[in-house]
């Protein structure tokens, strides 16, 4: 089914994925804003626990959108796969309320990222299905800011509980816009078939673009079908993903800092309100990105959103107690990721062919995450053997290396275009 045409890029499609990533992110971000601090106040842990959790979650959902998207192109469809994962994230998140000790969290946060993981790709490759090639810097930016919006809210609901209710029932509590999510997506979002390519041979173009000399529908056949300017892409992309840790730890950070000033207590409650500041203007950046990225080009832009993340992360290895300095470092935080998270599916839509969007994105979106497990892991490893100092000038240097490789890499086969 060949892409949508025209001006009107804000589809039934796109709205209805979009309010999907509002709910689901609601209930996710409030569960993880006070994640860490359940798990360092109530449950005893250190960073370093805190980080293994996210590093290996990270994993677990690199492992399933490895594989999520190529079936997604494999079924010539997406939602059967986007409805279990949003059905596995709102199911297992809430029962962390029932825990008791740290591993009990690591694997149900395991679980609910395989679900995360296997609703991605296919996701991302039907938004991109949905619309002109001329928008889709507006339609991931609209999906992004939908995102945010919830992630936004979801740490400004926790916020407002903390006083009256404890962890656990905020655990809870996110439940209910996680079901939400699953049955919006499951009611509303209509299938945009594509054809099966994979259920039967590869087109003679993928032969031709691959050099091969037979038919591969295999998983393997459909990596090496991707276009060689996608490959390349992924490399600074990869560069980055090594130093570009879970943001949670900039709270985790802030909350620390702040602790030695205000107590625990109110320090946790500083640091939520931050996290929920770098959400909002994640969430008010992400359609201006995304429109500029269709007026201009997505790898200039996406290159200095790699180096902004550099500036952010060493500005954290450095964190005092002045407010207004945490403030400049969390609204940093939230514009790089409104780049990032924008352009990367973006620009990635624009590399791609339509039959192999769906193994694309699981490539991306698994690059992403081996990426996550790294960096979050080593920056809580540094942190807890070495100094916190170390640990972000570490993730400062890599995307910093990211961004440098990105412009290297791919100025002869990426160039700034509108599509």
């Amino acid at each position: 089914m060949q892409e949508q045409e025209g001006e009107h890029w804000l589809t039934s499609n796109v709205f209805y994925m979009g309010l999907t990533s509002l709910l689901s992110d609601l209930g996710h971000e409030t569960a993880t804003a006070i994640l860490p601090f359940f798990l360092t106040l109530e449950l005893g842990v250190g960073p370093g626990i805190v980080g293994l959790i996210e590093g290996l979650s990270d994993g677990a959902s690199s492992l399933t959108k490895s594989f999520s998207g190529y079936w997604s192109d494999k079924m010539g469809g997406r939602k059967p796969l986007m409805n279990v994962g949003y059905a596995l994230t709102g199911i297992l998140k809430p029962l962390i309320a029932l825990t008791t000790a740290w591993p009990q969290v690591l694997l149900l946060r395991i679980g609910a990222w395989a679900g995360r993981g296997a609703r991605g790709p296919p996701r991302d490759a039907l938004l991109a299905d949905c619309v002109s090639s001329e928008a889709r810097g507006r339609a991931f930016g609209f999906n992004r800011a939908m995102d945010t919006v919830g992630a936004t809210l979801g740490p400004a609901l926790a916020l407002f509980f903390l006083p009256f209710i404890t962890y656990r029932e905020i655990f809870v509590l996110s439940a209910i816009p996680g079901f939400a999510a699953f049955f919006v997506v499951f009611l509303l979002v209509k299938e945009v078939r594509v054809e099966k390519r994979l259920a039967n041979i590869i087109t003679a173009s993928t032969v031709k673009r691959v050099g091969e000399k037979k038919d591969d529908p295999s998983y393997i056949g459909s990596l090496r079908a991707l276009p060689r300017s996608f490959k390349l892409f992924l490399v600074g992309v990869g560069i980055f993903g090594l130093g570009n840790f879970a943001n949670i730890l900039f709270a985790l950070r802030a909350q620390q800092v702040l602790a030695l000033r205000f107590g625990s207590l109110q320090a946790s409650a500083m640091a939520v309100g931050l996290y929920t500041l770098m959400n909002l203007v994640y969430a008010a950046s992400s359609l201006p990105v995304g429109t500029l990225g269709d007026r201009i080009g997505k790898r200039g832009i996406l290159a200095l959103g790699y180096f902004i993340s550099a500036v952010a992360c060493l500005g954290t290895a450095f964190f005092t107690a002045d407010f207004w300095l945490l403030i400049s470092i969390f609204s940093m935080a939230g514009f790089f990721t409104a780049i990032t998270d924008t352009l990367e599916g973006a620009a990635a839509a624009d590399l791609l062919p339509q039959d192999l969007r769906g193994t694309g994105y699981g490539v991306l979106q698994t690059v992403n995450g081996i990426g996550d497990f790294v960096s979050s892991a080593l920056v809580g490893i540094l942190w807890t053997l070495v100094s916190p100092m170390v640990a972000f000038s570490y993730a400062a240097l890599l995307s910093a290396a990211g961004g440098a490789l990105l412009v290297h890499v791919t100025q002869s086969t990426f160039t700034s275009q509108k599509e």
